[in-house]
């Protein structure tokens, strides 16, 4: 193999064979004999090394070349070979008649043993063999890490002589770097620099594992050929494990590039595993005595078994620290409460363990956080990538919005997260959180490698500039260390702990929670009765205000629609009071639309309790539908105005005033309509309800006891705001022009009829009805639709299915149900909203964007 000019490409590094060069440094000589103990290679230089100027001539058996004594030496040494890449040395070894002493490293390599020999140095083994022992006493001393680190640097430094000896850690991206450092006073410091991972090529890393001492004496000298480079088998000498091996040119040019002259490489491997180097560099060429290198080598052995001991002491101490974890958990936990309530405990447990800047819980669908994280939209959002990770699997990033893209929007609130799944199904998790850190990675040099044009092709050239090159990394916090990643696995079991424990509690509820279901089962039916006969009086009622059969459809469906919305209003507060003012707009969105300028709200907004709300929304009802259809809302021009007041009492006046409309004369009979507008508030609330009818528009002052009006506090305050978005979000989008084929997915026989009528009085020419997913799918694959309305909720089964398919086919479709559109997933491009029952021909016109 020729070490001549080559041609490289952008992989080159990692593909070098870097162990079969076919040449060795000038400062040894080699030898590689086969089974029969006959020379298969040898280096060009041996008789140079040796002495004797006879040329070594391959099949020649090895007694030619060395004394039968040193053959017989050699042999049992190779006896004492039991392990795959062990090495043996001889020291001090007569190879030869004239008495010359030479030093030996003898090894297997496949098919062939390799000796490589040079003249040894006149101190002994002995001599050096000596400064192992104070060395080692001197690191026995040393618990700390960084300390340990200093320590030995300063050691090798003194030991070997080189100018400047480094300690090389990698990071678990593969980048090294200088953690610590001593060199002479007139070098620039290394100490903190970062270097790629190409710097070490995989290859290169294999071999620190298997070899781990590794010198290059003179990176000028011209290296020494092995002859025959290739066996009659076309199969080079595999130098794995030899100390001679010569030095790939690409690497020989990037010390060049740094001016180093010689350097030494020593392995440190902790658990199996490459740790890091002794890195040193000498700035002219140095060749080191065969039992110093040796010494030193042991040093590094022990030095790593001394480092290994540090870090499991250190990993004890991490033991017993999750294990006072574990406990006061356990402790604080105890009381029953759910995860979700005890974030306050979990965070004043957690600070000192694990660094973080905030903390979430999600919990059988609830979203708890503080400090620094994502609100509960944007981690539901991250729900489903998470859920496809392993299961039991914790999460560690630096940088979770490189992953995923759900992740973007809070990257400056979080950019790292440490996930702990704490469940199985449902996927339940503890997320701890650390800000964006932007970053200054002090690198040796650009890390870029450049490709270069030669006359032999593109190649890869190693960097030339090793001056100090500032990286600046955004968008990452910084790194969990593996010892917060193992008290975060300590944490799951924990908290695994934790819920198996208030399951087996709620086990035990589950009892008490049984009477009191009873008595909120008799409390609905309560309601459920009410309400039934308060629908009952209106369609009675409303017959008297109907001229024919549709205007009395419209005159009912209206005033149900208008409980229904009050009713969601009510119970989406879990029937508590809810916002006047979200009543009144709900009511008017309708006839506004996008001119929501014309209605003005004005004073403090106020809670309504339930037992009033009822009341208030039928009367909000029938002064808008009046407004439409006589007053300011009949036309462009009016608008209309409502004051909110509240007397030293503490009761509510509520002022209607319409304006601009056209002019108002009083009307010549009394409705039902009217009656509720006048008579509903005094006979219900013990109110009072005046109404004028002025020339230039509608006045109605209404007064509610201060018993049914509570103040807006700022819980409710955010809650309304939530809810104005999400009767936003549940406005459906009409589709344009009218579909010619609609689906109806609806397990309701009364509904779905009702729904299909309406279709066909909108001019829909084709309605399909379904009432299950396999009927729904069945139709969609028979009859494509244009446009679909889905009820959610399909008996025992939920129409997801059938959703899914409509988003596949990009079939536009709405979704149909009593749950509130809060709970529905609206976020899909073909999903144009929800429709909230009871809706009727108007509420499917919008939708559908048809005319009637």
């Amino acid at each position: 193999m020729s070490l001549g000019p080559r041609k490289y490409d952008l992989t080159e590094c990692d593909r070098e064979p870097i162990h079969q060069l076919g040449y060795i440094q000038p400062f040894g000589a080699m030898i590689a004999v086969n089974g029969d103990w006959n020379i298969a290679h040898a280096s060009a230089n041996v008789a140079e090394i040796l002495g004797t100027g006879a040329a070594v001539e391959p099949g020649a058996p090895l007694s030619d070349v060395f004394i039968q004594p040193a053959v017989e030496r050699l042999r049992d040494t190779v006896r004492r070979l039991q392990e795959i890449d062990q090495v043996e040395r001889m020291f001090a070894s007569r190879l030869l008649r004239d008495g010359a002493l030479f030093d030996l490293a003898v090894h297997q390599a496949g098919p062939l043993v390799i000796i490589e020999f040079e003249r040894h140095q006149e101190q002994d083994s002995s001599h050096h063999l000596d400064h192992l022992r104070p060395l080692i006493r001197t690191l026995d001393r040393i618990d700390n890490v960084d300390a340990l680190c200093d320590r030995a640097a300063g050691l090798i430094k003194d030991l070997l002589g080189f100018d400047r000896v480094m300690v090389y850690k990698f990071h678990p991206d593969g980048s090294g770097e200088v953690v610590s450092e001593a060199r002479e006073e007139h070098l620039e410091s290394f100490h903190g620099l970062r270097y790629p991972r190409t710097d070490i090529p995989e290859q290169a890393r294999e071999l620190y594992l298997r070899n781990r001492f590794r010198i290059i004496s003179d990176i000028n000298a011209a290296p020494v050929p092995i002859e025959p480079q290739e066996s009659v088998l076309g199969e080079p000498v595999d130098l794995s494990m030899s100390m001679l091996r010569a030095v790939s040119p690409i690497h020989i040019e990037y010390l060049q590039n740094m001016g180093v002259g010689a350097s030494l490489s020593i392995s440190i491997v902790i658990g199996g595993k490459l740790w890091g180097l002794f890195a040193c560099h000498h700035y002219s060429a140095r060749v080191l005595p065969f039992p110093l290198r040796t010494v030193a080598e042991l040093f590094s052995q022990l030095f790593s078994l001394t480092l290994e001991r540090s870090l499991q002491s250190a990993k004890e101490g991490l033991l017993e620290r999750g294990r006072r974890m574990h406990d006061q958990l356990m402790m604080q936990l105890a009381g029953g409460n759910s995860l979700a309530d005890s974030l306050p405990q979990l965070v004043s447990i957690l600070k000192d363990v694990i660094v973080h800047d905030g903390m979430s819980i999600y919990l059988d669908g609830t979203y708890r956080s503080q400090g620094s994280a994502p609100d509960a939209e944007e981690f539901k959002a991250l729900i489903p990538a998470l859920n496809g990770a392993p299961t039991s699997k914790v999460i560690a990033t630096s940088a979770l919005a490189d992953q995923l893209k759900s992740a973007k929007p809070f990257v400056e609130r979080a950019a790292g997260a440490l996930i702990v799944p704490i469940s199985r199904s449902p996927r339940d998790y503890l997320v701890l959180w650390r800000k964006e850190e932007a970053q200054t990675v002090r690198w040796a040099g650009n890390p870029e490698k450049v490709v270069e044009e030669t006359e032999n092709g593109i190649r890869l050239s190693p960097r030339k500039s090793f001056a100090q090159w500032e990286e600046t990394v955004s968008g990452r916090s910084s790194p969990w260390t593996p010892d917060e990643l193992q008290i975060a696995e300590s944490l799951r079991n924990t908290l695994i702990e934790v819920v198996l424990r208030l399951t087996d509690a709620a086990v035990r509820d589950r009892s008490r929670a049984q009477e009191q279901q009873e008595l909120l089962i008799a409390e609905l039916n309560h309601r459920v009765r009410n309400i039934l006969n308060l629908i009952r009086s209106l369609v009675a009622q409303s017959q008297h205000d109907a001229a024919n059969i549709e205007d009395y459809s419209q005159i009912i469906g209206g005033r149900i629609s208008a409980l229904a919305s009050a009713h969601d209003n009510i119970t989406r507060q879990n029937w508590s009071p809810a916002p006047l003012s979200a009543l009144i707009e709900a009511e008017v969105e309708a006839y506004l639309q996008e001119k929501a300028e014309r209605l003005l709200i004005q004073g403090e907004d106020v809670l309504i309790a339930p037992e009033a709300y009822t009341v208030l929304a039928l009367v909000m009802h029938e002064l808008v539908t009046n407004s439409a259809k006589y007053g300011s809302l009949c036309d462009r021009r009016g608008h209309l105005q409502v004051n909110l007041r509240r007397d030293h009492e503490g009761d509510l006046h509520i002022e209607w005033r319409e304006i601009g409309g056209p002019e108002v004369k009083e009307p010549t009979r009394r409705g039902f309509g009217s009656t509720i507008i006048e008579r509903s508030i005094p006979f219900d609330l013990k109110g009072e309800a005046t109404v004028r009818y002025e020339p230039d528009g509608l006045q109605a002052d209404f007064l509610v006891p201060a018993q049914y009006v509570f103040d807006m506090d700022e819980q409710m305050v955010g809650e309304k705001a939530l809810n104005g978005e999400t009767r936003q979000v549940s406005a459906p989008t009409p589709t344009g022009s009218l579909p010619q084929r609609v689906l109806i997915v609806e397990d309701s026989i009364i509904i779905a009829l009702d729904t299909q009528e309406c279709l066909k009085q909108l001019g829909v020419p084709n309605v399909e009805v379904a009432a299950s997913v396999a009927a729904a799918l069945d139709e969609i694959e028979k009859h494509r639709p244009d446009f679909a309305i889905v009820d959610f909720n399909l008996g025992a089964e939920t129409s997801e299915p059938v959703q899914e398919k409509l988003r596949e086919l990009n079939i536009p479709h709405v979704l149909a149900t009593g749950y509130g559109e809060q709970t529905l997933d609206t976020s899909h491009d073909s999903n144009k909203g929800v429709i909230i029952k009871p809706y009727g021909k108007a509420e499917i016109e919008k939708v559908i964007g048809g005319r009637g």
